[in-house]
C-alpha cells in the first residue's frame, strides 16, 4: 500500500491542523517503509523515546541558536515516531490498549524532559524571567522555576489519568487519544465559550511539536517556557477546582 493510502486510511476525524497535513503525511510513508519488516509498534514508540533524549540532552549541552535549532530537529523526528506508532498500529490492525497507554505514558514522560530541559537551558543562556525583565545566565530562579514547571507537568499528567478513569468518567479505555474520540463541543453561556477559548489556547501551546520550530528559529525559549508552564498550572487549577466541586461540594 502506498504512504498516500496509509495516510488516508489512518488519519483521525479529529486531529490537529499541523498533524492532519504535516506531519501523518510525513509518518504514513515512514509506516509505508516500516510496515513489511518486523518492527513493531511499540518499538516505534520506543524509539521516539530515545530521540526525545537526545533533543533534551541537547537543549541542554548546545545553548547555541544552532544548538536550539538540533535540538527543535530531533524532537520533529521523534514526533514523526511519535505519530508512525499509532499509524503502523492501525494500518495492521493490531492497535491495542496497552500500546495506547505506553505511548502516552511516554508522551508525557517528553514534556517532563522539555520543561527541566528549557529550564535548564535558559539557567544557562539567560533570557527573560516571569517579571518581564532580563535574567542572567547562572540565575537560580530558572532552576527553582524548572522545578516549579516540572511538578506541574507531571501532577497534570496524573489529573489527566486519574479523571479519565473508567469508574470516574464512565467511559472505557480507547486505543486512541482522548481527543481523537471525542468531537469538541459548542459552550452556550458566555462563560463556556471563554473557558472554551482557553482550553483551546492551552491545547495549542500544549501541543509543542505544531510550533516549537518557530521558537526554536526566533530563539524565544524563554517565553515558550513561562507560557508552557504557566498554562500546565492553570489546567491543574481548572482540574482540582472540578474535583473540589465533585468531591468536596456534591460529596460524591
Amino acid at each position: 500500500m502506498s504512504g498516500w493510502a496509509i495516510y488516508q486510511a489512518t488519519k483521525k476525524k479529529h486531529d490537529f491542523f499541523f498533524n492532519t497535513y504535516v506531519m501523518r503525511p510525513i509518518a504514513a510513508y515512514v509506516v509505508a517503509w516500516v510496515a513489511p519488516t518486523g518492527i513493531t509498534p511499540n518499538q516505534v514508540t520506543l524509539a521516539s523515546q530515545i530521540v526525545f533524549v537526545g533533543a533534551a540532552a541537547a537543549l541542554i549541552a548546545l545553548p547555541s541558536y544552532a544548538g536550539g535549532l538540533l535540538a527543535v530537529g530531533l524532537i520533529q523526528l521523534s514526533y514523526c515516531f511519535d505519530c508512525v506508532d499509532g499509524m503502523l498500529a492501525r494500518h495492521k490492525k493490531i492497535a491495542s490498549k496497552t500500546g495506547h497507554l505506553f505511548d502516552f505514558f511516554t508522551d508525557e514522560s517528553k514534556a517532563l524532559m522539555l520543561v527541566a530541559g528549557t529550564a535548564i537551558r535558559l539557567f544557562r543562556t539567560g533570557g527573560w524571567g516571569y517579571d518581564a525583565r532580563e535574567w542572567q545566565a547562572l540565575d537560580y530562579r530558572y532552576l527553582l522555576a524548572g522545578i516549579v514547571g516540572v511538578f506541574a507537568v507531571a501532577s497534570a499528567t496524573s489529573l489527566t489519568n486519574f479523571v479519565r478513569r473508567p469508574e470516574l468518567s464512565g467511559r472505557e479505555q480507547q486505543v486512541e487519544a482522548h481527543y481523537e474520540t471525542v468531537g469538541p463541543e459548542k459552550p452556550k453561556s458566555l462563560v463556556g465559550k471563554g473557558a472554551a477559548l482557553v482550553f483551546g489556547v492551552f491545547r495549542l501551546v500544549a501541543h509543542y511539536p505544531s510550533h516549537i520550530v518557530i521558537v526554536a528559529a526566533l530563539g524565544c525559549f524563554d517565553l515558550f517556557f513561562w507560557v508552557y508552564a504557566a498554562l500546565h498550572v492553570l489546567y491543574l487549577g481548572r482540574g482540582w477546582l472540578g474535583l473540589f466541586m465533585r468531591f468536596g461540594v456534591r460529596g460524591e
